[in-house]
């Protein structure tokens, strides 16, 4: 189903080998982030981790690294439209991404990036929270972020001025995005031709520019590509901001003597 995406950066279809050359050379890994939520009628359910996903694999192709298969995790109980805090909650889902980055500083990555395409604040502090034990001694970095937030900001404040790169839900960019990375799984018919409910209302559910004016390909594939460098630059910055000495993989080899399993 992943229209142009190598999956030679994609660690489940990685051989060890592989994964080891791909390690030496840049020990960085990416793992995306989404839920299972409703999209608009012409979206996939997944839209949030397949499109963090597949900007993290361009980013892959270009700058190096390895990016985690997609993980949809839920950001909180959803009530009547509005995001509950559950501090138990919180704090399983905080321990069980705590155990997973463990896991991949195990096999040898020295940075650690996640990417959130649920753009919610929530879940990208259950992700820092959760990397902060990991790269506390200072033999890793890491970080958590939304796919568009250096692309937005910073060094790439240009793009965010000419309307290069953004996010929304369902509207303009997502739906682009998924023009570009999955052309197949949007269905723009679902939408009709009436007007469409503002501000997230029912029946619609879309929060932003109408899909069906603004939304393309070309619009997604630009915003992709500004999304993934911002993101590449950010990798090889934590991996030099680490002293010399903890720069490099440092697993001794992917094989059973050393590595078994993430």
């Amino acid at each position: 189903m992943e229209s142009h995406l190598s999956v030679a950066v994609q660690v489940q279809y990685m051989r060890p080998r592989q994964l080891e050359d791909a390690m030496r050379r840049f020990p960085v890994v990416y793992v995306p982030f989404g839920l299972i939520e409703w999209h608009g009628r012409h979206l996939p359910l997944g839209n949030d981790a397949l499109k963090a996903h597949a900007i993290l694999v361009k980013c892959a192709e270009q700058f190096g690294g390895v990016v985690y298969p997609p993980i949809y995790f839920p950001h909180a109980r959803y009530v009547r439209g509005s995001e509950a805090l559950h501090p138990e909650e919180d704090a399983w889902k905080v321990a069980m991404l705590t155990a997973l980055f463990q896991r991949i500083k195990a096999m040898g990555a020295r940075v650690i990036i996640g990417v959130s395409g649920h753009n919610v604040a929530q879940q990208i502090a259950w992700i820092n929270q959760a990397l902060a034990p990991v790269v506390a001694d200072r033999t890793m970095a890491g970080i958590g972020l939304w796919e568009v937030t250096l692309s937005r900001s910073g060094s790439d404040a240009q793009a965010k001025r000419h309307g290069e790169s953004g996010t929304d839900h369902a509207a303009k960019w997502e739906t682009s995005n998924m023009m570009f990375f999955y052309p197949q799984l949007v269905d723009m018919a679902e939408l009709g031709t009436g007007p469409l409910a503002p501000d997230m209302k029912p029946p619609d559910g879309i929060g932003g520019l109408d899909p069906r004016e603004h939304a393309s390909a070309q619009v997604g594939q630009r915003n992709a590509e500004l999304a993934a460098a911002a993101i590449g630059r950010k990798a090889r910055e934590l991996l030099e901001s680490l002293p010399d000495t903890e720069r490099s993989f440092k697993l001794r080899s992917v094989s059973p003597e050393y590595w078994w399993c993430i």
